[in-house]
């Protein structure tokens, strides 16, 4: 990707909420592949497609417990064989039967397995009534060697590390995870215990660290600053040496303690977004310098919270490989005072296929959010009856 000329104003105009996320999604390059052990690649992203190392099944296998038979009934048992086997079973001859269980290799020549709810056995001799079901699942039939199972960009789930064993595989080949620095910044902040009085106890730090872990993203560390506007620069310069992306929480607004332009112009980073149209979360930043990515969030909670789902959720997902998650659509059954120029975001719960306001909703405040489902993105324009999007956290 070519490299824009540096560039950091505090002044620019806001971009819409829902350009910024596009931008955050297709201006990173995806970090480069590795390859790791089924045990450690949950949460990681397909570098390439899965392509299936063997045929499954494997063979002819019986999908209940019951008797294989050939032709027409009855049907005479001739033996038995369970899961496990190893050696190939003696063809079937006409109506002959064996007694199977699931997974067992199905004998050459059977036309069906007979489960043991339909038969009707007496001695060694089996009946059932004609069915059209075979209960047979056949060679090949769910992949074939080489056949792609997943798709590259795929997040790996424990489905998908249970997919590539059946398939053959001990390894995927995946996108590396993102490394993340927080540098959380603000003289009143105080890590842990209760503020005292002229301090704030600091919410964002706590509550990124899950989210980033959920989003795929390792956390190298979290790191408070003060505002001395060349300390604060110096914490970044220092974070962009082996972070893929910093995180800077609070500072990123244009205020006489606010020194995130400050440090961007240092470090000649080129901006992308300096500023959201949305509520909450206007004061949002997306730079970078080289191949790092430098993020800047509100400083109140609830706005830092909007921040990281519209630009560092889909920055990550970029890093990662991982396509850009479309929203789902849904009705806002509260009424709403309209806004022209921004999009909001706003948590809410789902009551009977619809979404409900909650109430208390405050930048500076998470009580709200901690009780929501779920965020509405109402765009700018909206009117009642609109559909809006929908944000979920993981």
């Amino acid at each position: 990707m070519s490299t824009p000329q540096p560039r950091c104003s505090g002044g620019t105009r806001a971009v819409e909420w829902a350009t910024a996320r596009a931008l955050a999604h297709s201006l990173p390059v995806a970090l480069p592949e590795e390859s790791v052990p089924l045990a450690t690649a949950i949460g990681r992203t397909l570098a390439a497609p899965l392509r299936a190392a063997v045929p499954v099944p494997g063979f002819d296998n019986s999908a209940m417990d019951g008797y294989a038979v050939r032709g027409d009934g009855p049907w005479r048992i001739v033996g038995r064989v369970l899961a496990g086997r190893t050696h190939p079973v003696a063809p079937l001859a006409a109506q002959a039967a064996v007694e199977i269980a699931t997974g067992a290799p199905v004998p050459d020549g059977a036309d069906r397995v007979v489960p043991y709810e339909v038969a009707d056995r007496i001695g060694d001799v089996v009946r059932a009534a004609p069915g059209d079901r075979r209960h047979i699942r056949r060679a090949g039939e769910y992949a074939q060697p080489g056949q792609e199972v997943a798709a590259a960009g795929s997040r790996v789930t424990p489905a998908t590390v249970g997919l590539a064993a059946s398939v053959g595989l001990d390894t995927l080949l995946v996108r590396a995870r993102p490394r993340v620095r927080l540098v959380i910044s603000g003289d009143e902040l105080i890590p842990t215990g209760p503020p005292r009085w002229g301090r704030v106890r600091d919410a964002i730090g706590p509550m990124l660290a899950p989210l980033l872990s959920a989003w795929g993203a390792v956390l190298l560390d979290s790191r408070m600053v003060g505002d001395d506007p060349d300390w604060f620069a110096e914490a970044i310069r220092d974070s962009t040496t082996d972070a893929d992306v910093t995180i800077v929480c609070g500072a990123s607004s244009v205020g006489p303690a606010d020194g995130l332009h400050f440090a961007l112009r240092r470090l000649r980073a080129v901006v992308h977004v300096d500023g959201v149209a949305c509520r909450p979360g206007h004061p949002q930043v997306l730079a970078q310098v080289g191949p790092r990515w430098i993020v800047g969030l509100p400083g109140n909670p609830y706005a830092a919270l909007v921040a990281a789902l519209t630009l560092v959720d889909p920055l990550l997902a970029a890093l990662a490989g991982r396509p850009l998650a479309e929203l789902d659509a849904a009705v806002l059954a509260d009424p709403l005072q309209p806004d022209d120029r921004n999009a909001r975001v706003m948590p809410v719960r789902r009551r009977d296929a619809r979404l409900r306001l909650v109430d208390g909703a405050h930048p500076g405040y998470l009580g709200a959010a901690a009780a929501a489902d779920a965020f509405a993105v109402v765009p700018p324009g909206w009117q009642p009856g609109d559909h809006v999007g929908l944000l979920t956290l993981p």
